[in-house]
């Protein structure tokens, strides 16, 4: 199994489990934005957005830098690698799961 720890992998899932989160990950992975320019997108507030900018940040899905009297936010790619890499593990599993049920059905 990956080297991530269990409390960053409930992390990643966390922050991945909000449409909005997924959405704004999408953005900042594609091109970095400034938070106000993410938090236009949205109908929601802007401290809304922070919120899940927060979340994400925390997650380590993204990064937050600041540029003047602006934060820029740009995804961070080998985060979402590590997410490809435990859900390639759990496809792994459920893969070994199939080839052991079709070993047990050519036996019988």
């Amino acid at each position: 199994m990956s080297q991530i720890t269990k409390e960053r992998t409930d992390s990643l899932f966390h922050a991945l489990a909000d449409r909005t989160r997924r959405d704004i990950l999408r953005r900042v992975l594609s091109e970095g934005q400034s938070i106000s320019a993410l938090a236009a997108n949205y109908d929601m507030s802007f401290a809304a957005v922070q919120k899940h900018v927060a979340v994400l940040e925390r997650s380590g899905l993204l990064v937050k830098q600041r540029r003047g009297r602006e934060q820029h936010a740009r995804g961070d790619v080998e985060a979402v690698r590590s997410v490809a890499i435990l859900l390639d593990e759990l496809e792994q599993v459920w893969r070994d799961r199939i080839d052991r049920i079709d070993e047990l059905l050519k036996d019988s």
